[in-house]
């Protein structure tokens, strides 16, 4: 199911979680519209559906009702093994406990993600592993286990291993959260300089720096968008 037009369109989705014998919303009749080549933060205080949010556009979750369409492809259409080709192809994630597999290296871990889907040839995948990893300034860290590496050298391989596949979307959760203000003013600064490049980027977070960086900010609050007043008490 290929469609045209913005990066990401959400259009009145609502989603709801059983809890004992009624539901809790998470997001509730949301549409935004997120053009190509955007940098957005999504921010909110805890329970405002930031994260509920991101796993939508990711694929991990689906919508109670509305529709999701995220870089070319109306979500709702595809199967679960259709979303996971779909998501190895488009989306790079990044999450804010790193998720980087204890026993592989970190250029292993980078390389895994071209393993399952298959995009890029089997013969670069270690080079352009180690591209990514220099890119992102921890090439000199590739042969170790994630273990030896600092929080921030490990976020940054972590956004290495979620550009592995050359997505045109990137969607991070709280990247910045286990890390000191330096660090993550630092990833950040990474965020920024792949936005230059025109990949679409939503990062959920509680950054107050963030403003200087990103081009859009969409603020949560009980799972809706606010606006004014509002969004400077949520």
């Amino acid at each position: 199911m290929i469609t045209t037009g913005p990066e990401i369109e959400v259009v009145d989705v609502v989603k709801t979680y059983p809890l004992g014998e009624g539901d809790v919303v998470a997001v509730d009749h949301l549409s935004l519209t997120i053009e190509t080549g955007e940098f957005v933060a999504v921010v909110g205080r805890s329970g405002s559906g930031k994260t509920t949010l991101l796993n939508l556009l990711a694929g991990i979750d689906r919508p109670t009702s509305g529709i999701v369409r995220v870089a070319g492809a109306d979500l709702g259409g595809l199967s679960e093994s259709g979303l996971a080709e779909w998501r190895g192809r488009n989306v790079g994630l990044v999450f804010q406990f790193f998720q980087l597999l204890p026993t592989l290296t970190v250029v292993e871990n980078v390389m895994l993600p071209m393993d399952f889907a298959g995009k890029i040839p089997a013969h670069q995948r270690r080079d352009r592993a180690q591209e990514l990893l220099e890119r992102v300034g921890v090439g000199d860290q590739a042969g170790k286990l994630p273990a030896t590496l600092s929080g921030g050298q490990q976020q940054r391989a972590a956004i290495a291993r979620a550009l592995a596949n050359d997505p045109p979307l990137l969607l991070a959760d709280e990247p910045t959260g286990n890390l000191d203000s330096h660090t993550a003013g630092a990833v950040l600064e990474v965020f920024a300089d792949l936005n230059t490049e025109g990949r679409t980027i939503v990062v959920v977070t509680h950054e107050r720096d963030i403003r200087s960086i990103v081009g859009r900010e969409i603020v949560l609050a009980d799972g809706r968008i606010v606006t004014g007043e509002e969004a400077v008490t949520a």
